[in-house]
């Protein structure tokens, strides 16, 4: 006769409930980074659509902008949801402090006349970085919380609410925009009339306050693996004198081109 202690040792062994927790926190984790990077998107898409109404040269630009991709959004988000579900709070921290520093050198190389254009460019491909920023802020702000699962599960929700006014505002903008500024009667639109170009400003100092918590979180998600202050320091030491000469490069690089572009501008027209 097969007793049950018998029987479960020849049933192959199951992962731990303790398992299936982590895998459903980094889940939600993931999922509310990927949801921040889309409200990202949206205010973006937004501000473009305003500024391209603006100019009448950008209209086929306008066009894309307004075009609803329901379908690939909702792909690109559980893409992006389960690659931050993969990496880890670890890889993510690595991110964040990478495009910091890549993101310091070059609002530290900004020349007077070109600050708004770089900084939208840096809109543009910090989205990446502010999923595993989110990711791995949460990961150490809930590390040892008797109430994990519940806390992310209240941010997720928070999260999904900031996602859908995003989009819903972006599709009030992209389709109405155009009437209800040119009527003056929808407070909304005439709000972003008055303060489209002050956007950038403000998602700066959002982006700013985001990466800076994020920084912070990954350098003590990092340094939770060193055993000695010892280590740490063989660690951090040659990764900044690397990460310091990378962006002296990057900086000099930039000042050369920028140079030699001047100079070809210059001897094409004389």
């Amino acid at each position: 006769m097969f007793s049950l202690p018998s029987l479960s040792s020849w049933l192959p062994s199951l992962p731990s409930f303790e398992w299936g927790s982590s895998l459903f926190d980094s889940l939600l984790q993931g999922l509310i980074g990927a949801l921040g990077v889309s409200v990202l998107n949206s205010l973006l898409k937004v501000y473009f659509f305003v500024a391209c109404v603006n100019d009448p040269q950008r209209q086929p630009q306008k066009q894309r902008l307004s075009a609803q991709w329901a379908s690939l959004e909702m792909l690109h988000l559980a893409g992006l949801t389960l690659f931050l579900t993969l990496i880890g709070s670890r890889v993510a921290a690595l991110v964040v402090l990478e495009f910091s520093l890549r993101a310091v050198s070059t609002l530290l190389s900004l020349g007077k006349g070109s600050g708004n254009k770089e900084r939208l460019q840096l809109f543009l491909v910090c989205q990446f970085s502010l999923g595993c920023g989110l990711s791995c802020g949460l990961s150490f702000l809930q590390e040892g919380a008797p109430h994990r699962s519940l806390n992310l599960l209240l941010s997720l929700g928070l999260a999904v609410l900031l996602a859908l006014g995003a989009r819903r505002l972006t599709r009030h903008i992209c389709s109405l925009y155009e009437l209800h500024s040119s009527q003056r009667y929808c407070g909304v639109c005439l709000g972003l009339l008055a303060s489209q170009h002050g956007m950038p400003r403000l998602l700066s100092r959002t982006l700013t306050v985001a990466f800076a918590v994020s920084d912070l979180a990954a350098v003590a998600l990092i340094n939770k693996d060193f055993l000695s202050s010892s280590e740490a320091v063989r660690f951090w030491t040659p990764l900044t004198i690397c990460y310091t000469l990378l962006v002296i490069y990057m900086q000099a690089y930039r000042a050369r081109s920028r140079r030699c572009w001047c100079a070809w501008v210059a001897s094409s027209f004389c």
